[in-house]
């Protein structure tokens, strides 16, 4: 029934295959003690999620794992597998509000300048430049680019076009000239084969460490990073949803409160008054 879960997920509503790993390792977890799916109740709910707070799990995990377990129950209700959906009046752990790390500008430049030229650079440049996921930079070919904007595939298959800076056309012109290997793929690493999501994170943590950096960063943090100083530079919350490939424009809102939490800073450090 999980296979056949993750095959619903993945052709009727377009799911990416890691979203849909996550899913099934949530439901994998519910399962391990598990017997049968004939009777499941509220107190197996309850029971699993206790399960889950003696072993450590964050809360943020705990309530992803939730959702994933409602949809699991709903789907297995819907297909006759149990006569009573325990979950619909269950309501899991409230996500905390965690705002994102962003970097400064001044901390991007120096991370920026404090990497080497060809494929390292144009990683970090293209991955500020554009704000696309890190899942969504690993996947790009060469056809998708040209010197204005790249056409990026999103969640659930979602297409759209990002615009980039000549500064950043510039970057990645240059670490093309000296690319090898006749590959489609936009980004490969010195063997040859299209980089993955573990390789950029690598990269990341590395240029970060190098630049002097103490913040936290990861590929995502560039994401983050780009949308806020969008934002405090005037961008309209609406264009960067699209820019970000944000089906909801509450998850693209959270935003705003860095911005706020960014001048609140500013104005203790820097207003006479504030002794």
């Amino acid at each position: 029934m999980l296979e056949e879960f993750l095959i619903y997920l993945g052709s009727e509503r377009g799911l990416s295959p890691n979203t849909l790993k996550a899913y099934e390792s949530d439901i994998r977890l519910f399962l391990q003690d598990r017997p049968s799916l004939g009777i499941i109740t509220q107190q197996d709910l309850f029971a699993f999620l206790e399960r889950l707070q003696r072993e450590g799990y964050h809360q943020n995990s705990m309530s992803r794992i939730c959702v994933s377990l409602k949809l699991f129950l709903r789907y297995l209700q819907r297909e006759g597998i149990i006569k009573e959906n325990a979950s619909e009046l269950w309501e899991g752990p409230k996500l905390q509000s965690v705002l994102p790390t962003v970097l400064s500008e001044k901390e991007v430049a120096l991370l920026l300048e404090k990497t080497e030229a060809g494929l390292n650079l144009a990683i970090l440049e293209f991955l500020y430049a554009t704000g696309i996921r890190v899942s969504e930079l690993c996947q790009l070919n060469l056809i998708d680019v040209d010197d204005a904007s790249v056409r990026v595939k999103g969640k659930g298959g979602k297409e759209r076009l990002v615009p980039i800076a000549k500064r950043t056309v510039s970057v990645l012109d240059s670490y093309l000239a000296t690319r090898k290997g006749g590959s489609s793929s936009l980004f490969v690493t010195p063997k040859g084969s299209r980089v993955n999501r573990q390789f950029v994170w690598n990269l990341v943590k590395t240029a970060a460490l190098k630049a002097g950096i103490e913040k936290t960063v990861s590929p995502h943090t560039l994401r983050h990073s780009y949308a806020t100083h969008l934002l405090e530079n005037g961008a309209d919350l609406r264009i960067i949803q699209e820019l970000l490939g944000h089906s909801s424009i509450s998850t693209t809102d959270r935003y705003t409160h860095v911005s706020r939490k960014h001048l609140k800073e500013a104005f203790h450090k820097f207003h006479p008054r504030n002794e």
